[in-house]
């Protein structure tokens, strides 16, 4: 199988497309001839040599994300049948023709996605959904800030708090991207670059908002917990603005506040499956109807990976970069 490979760690020349063998699914488990993935921070930080797969995954062929054809059934396996569409998220190993996942990992891919868009939805729909209904516990009536609201996991996020019957405020440095977030369904805009906590406690009458989801971290912590109401909550999802933040412990109490912290790759199969079940069970619909939808920014095919690393490094785009595989019949 064709498989995109790290050849260590490095700037876009460590990526390469090679011949790999075609892995083997075992008991309980199915394998996928991929069609489509897409690319994730993560990938970025992975090949920068910043974020290591864990135990199982494969250490040098990145890729969070898949959709495709079931192709073969390991022992016990009898949930799918060969030629059944499904999606799902990996710890690694996306970016490459052929994987295998158990067989209670994947989810069903809606018939009016296309592989491109199917491949662009479990990452960061699944991301989204597990911190706002599994760890924030958001509900109707609630506020709701969403930081990098451009991103691919803040436009999933968007959505999801619309149908869900909350109130979203979003930030981004890049007037475009509010823009685009406001005809998504975004509530609120924040230029990110214009004091965006004051600009909030502004809007909500000095309020604060009930939850914060922040794909950015760094020093967004502080103005998190400022801008949050007594027993709000915060939960950090990516750290692209850095690792280290100051916490002023003295809010954090008198606020009552809640703290969370979160990563979806890492966790044990019982968990992923588990999230992957409810999510079948309350967002698939969802997808099918046409309510929530992924936003893709382009798509490419992989042997223009390096191309589709620069892009997202560059912070133009606004929801996924999709990949494709070609001339694979």
């Amino acid at each position: 199988m064709r498989a995109i490979v790290l050849s260590g760690a490095g700037g876009v020349e460590v990526l390469a497309e090679e011949e790999r063998p075609t892995p083997e699914p075992g008991p309980a488990q199915i394998r996928v001839r991929v069609r489509a993935s897409a690319l994730n921070r993560a990938d970025i930080l992975q090949r920068r040599g910043g974020y290591a797969p864990p135990p199982g995954a494969p250490l040098d062929i990145p890729g969070l994300e898949y959709a495709g054809e079931v192709h073969a059934l390991g022992p016990g396996s009898t949930l799918w049948k060969p030629g059944d569409r499904v999606m799902g998220i990996v710890a690694g190993g996306g970016h490459a023709e052929f994987l295998v996942v158990h067989e209670r990992e994947a989810i069903r891919v809606p018939d009016r996605l296309s592989w491109e868009e199917a491949g662009s939805v479990p990452e960061v729909f699944l991301t989204a959904y597990d911190a706002l209904f599994r760890q924030l516990h958001a509900q109707a009536g609630e506020t709701l800030l969403i930081h990098a609201v451009g991103s691919g996991v803040g436009t999933a996020a968007i959505q999801l708090a619309r149908v869900a019957g909350l109130t979203t405020y979003g930030t981004s440095r890049t007037p475009g991207k509010l823009r685009r977030a406001l005809d998504l369904g975004l509530d609120v805009a924040l230029d990110a670059s214009d004091g965006w906590a004051g600009l909030l406690l502004q809007q909500t009458g000095g309020g604060g908002v009930s939850a914060v989801l922040d794909l950015v971290g760094g020093a967004y912590l502080a103005d998190n917990l400022r801008v949050l109401s007594p027993r709000g909550r915060v939960i950090v999802v990516g750290t692209v603005a850095g690792g280290k933040a100051e916490l002023d412990l003295g809010l954090l109490l008198r606020k009552r506040l809640h703290l969370i912290g979160t990563v979806l790759r890492s966790r044990p199969l019982e968990e992923k499956i588990a999230l992957a079940r409810e999510f079948s069970d309350r967002a698939l619909p969802l997808l099918e109807a046409a309510r929530i939808r992924p936003v893709i920014d382009r798509v490419l095919p992989f042997s223009a990976i390096r191309q589709a690393h620069q892009v997202m490094e560059s912070n133009d785009t606004f929801g996924k970069v999709a990949l494709v595989w070609s001339n694979d019949e």
